[in-house]
């Protein structure tokens, strides 16, 4: 396989990729008094950082991706993607920075059915008004083919696996070479031998692009494999510790 393109990221090392600035948030449910979700969530990520953040079922991962993800707002504290304060921004704002900055890998991998797997690696691109040229198809082709899918570039999604599946939704992560990537849960559907496989593409990408990632999983298994792993109970990050290096090392699949 080629190897991917270079990290077009400008090196801004100084300034976080993410930081989080007592974040919180509320939500007004069928009554006049707010329910606080997460009290003043603060953390920092750097280029090139490789995070889990854990937590048991209710204790605020889901929301706290929504707002770092730019898909909701917080009440309270601030969220600064690559240094821009982003808590009083505008929709529209909003969604153009997140389109520039933020790639995501769900796990359900959301891929559009009616369209070829590489239509659907270039839709990021296409939805913030590229054009679809020559070169943006090439870059597009050199992902699938870093993701071992440039064979099946014209195929339709429901024609793979569902690890395939998965790998197509990291490569469409990817194409506008975000700062950020989020992914939450990208292995739960998976069985342990492509869990791995995503697991180990999404280590590689953050290594050779410098991008940061932060990954939402339930797998402790997969959490020690990342740098550092934070744990969100009850809506606070009650501990972040760095993962030993040899246990963070793992390869990436051929």
């Amino acid at each position: 396989m080629s190897e991917p393109a270079p990290s077009s990221l400008a090196p801004s090392d100084a300034i976080p990729v993410l930081r989080l600035e007592g974040l919180r948030k509320s939500y007004q449910v069928g009554t006049p008094l707010e329910t606080e979700v997460l009290h003043g969530v603060g953390f920092t990520l750097q280029r090139g950082e490789f995070a889990a953040l854990v937590g048991p079922s209710g204790s605020g991962k889901t929301t706290l991706l929504n707002l770092i993800g730019l898909l909701d707002a917080p009440t309270g504290g601030e969220l600064f993607l690559q240094g821009t304060p982003t808590r009083m921004l505008e929709d529209a704002e909003r969604t153009a920075l997140r389109g520039r900055a933020i790639g995501f890998v769900f796990q359900f991998h959301h891929l559009i059915q009616a369209f070829p797997v590489l239509d659907n690696v270039l839709m990021p691109a296409l939805v913030q008004g590229a054009r679809r040229s020559r070169e943006l198809e090439a870059q597009g082709l050199a992902l699938l083919d870093a993701v071992g899918l440039a064979a099946h570039a014209r195929k339709r999604p429901n024609e793979l696996s569902g690890g395939q599946q998965q790998r197509v939704a990291i490569a469409r992560a990817l194409l506008t070479r975000p700062p950020l990537v989020l992914a939450d849960e990208p292995t739960g559907n998976l069985d342990t031998h492509s869990a791995d496989d995503v697991f180990a593409l999404l280590r590689r990408f953050n290594r050779e692009f410098g991008c940061a990632v932060l990954v939402v999983t339930h797998d402790p298994r997969l959490a020690q494999r990342c740098d550092r792993i934070l744990n969100l109970v009850d809506g606070m990050i009650v501990s972040d510790q760095p993962v030993a290096p040899e246990l963070a090392v793992q390869p990436a699949p051929n």
